[in-house]
């Protein structure tokens, strides 16, 4: 008679071996009466006792300075992204809209103009201009600055010597128009540094440089032998007689040679002396000047 050998005792828990127990135990999930389980970005009921603010679940933390505000933000104004808050006590202008500001500090009110300076080079020159919009403050400083730069490099040359007075003259407009703004309102530049008046600094000394010029041409010419050589008016030659140099002198003195009988303006022809009865001539010629003196030797 065949035999089958004993079978192992079915387990009656799936998912464990044979012959180790019963399954882990499985504890049950209490609830309190009429309360729901919290939903994510929900508070916990029975916590409207902690402090406002507090983050919920689901939303990042900020943290603000007072309750519902960001450090820097205005009240009842929510940051946007990219957008940054002024700090507290920082204080800025801004001018309204349509109002000219300057370009140099930003400030206003501004005027329109330009300022104008100029430099001599001998030969060539240079002219100078800054264009506005000016406030007050930069206005009167560039109309400083560009004058006492002229008045020291404007005069170098013929051409700069005309030029120059009247670029420095161009300025004074200008000049009433910044007086007749009030004081600027800052702006988020650094305004120019007005420094000393014109009148006060010493570049106003070389006014006196062109003055001086003046004077010399003018008492050169008054000097000048075309100048005195008038009828009756004694002279000397200094020189030999094809390359004479002569010279107004007193008829009572020693050096007195030759006495002037006539003078033909605008004429190098010596023939027209024999109206007077001359015993010499002196011819001078320069450029587009030119003369005749009739002469006779002085008794």
């Amino acid at each position: 008679m065949t035999t089958s050998p004993p079978q192992p005792p079915q387990n009656p828990y799936p998912g464990q071996p044979a012959g180790y127990g019963p399954p882990p135990q499985q504890f049950p999930q209490y609830t309190q009466p009429d309360q729901q389980q919290p939903q994510p970005g929900q508070q916990y009921p029975g916590r409207q006792g902690q402090q406002q603010g507090q983050q919920q679940y689901g939303q990042p933390y900020q943290q603000a300075s007072q309750p519902g505000q960001y450090p820097g933000q205005y009240p009842g104004q929510q940051p946007q992204y990219g957008q940054s808050f002024p700090q507290q006590g920082a204080q800025q202008s801004f001018a309204p809209q349509g109002q000219l500001t300057c370009r140099f500090c930003g400030g206003y009110p501004a005027a329109e103009a330009t300022v104008r300076g100029h430099q001599g080079m001998i030969v060539l020159m240079r002219f100078l201009k800054l264009q506005g919009p000016f406030c007050r403050t930069c206005g009167i400083a560039s109309v400083r600055d560009m004058t006492s730069k002229s008045l020291w490099q404007g005069w170098w040359g013929v051409g700069s010597s005309i030029v120059n007075p009247i670029t420095m003259l161009m300025n004074i407009g200008p000049m009433q128009k910044f007086k007749s703004l009030p004081e600027p309102q800052p702006g988020p530049g650094r305004p120019m540094n007005p420094g000393k008046p014109l009148f006060q600094r010493p570049a106003m000394l070389m006014l006196l440089l062109p003055i001086a010029v003046i004077a010399l041409i003018v008492f050169a010419n008054l000097n000048s032998t075309e100048a005195k050589a008038n009828v009756g008016a004694c002279v000397v030659n200094n020189g030999t007689s094809t390359n004479p140099d002569v010279k107004v002198v007193d008829c009572t003195s020693l050096e007195a040679e030759y006495k002037i009988v006539g003078k033909i303006d605008d004429s190098t022809d010596d023939t027209q002396c024999e109206q007077y009865n001359a015993e010499a001539s002196y011819v001078s010629q320069d450029g587009s000047n030119k003369y005749t003196l009739c002469l006779v030797h002085v008794k």
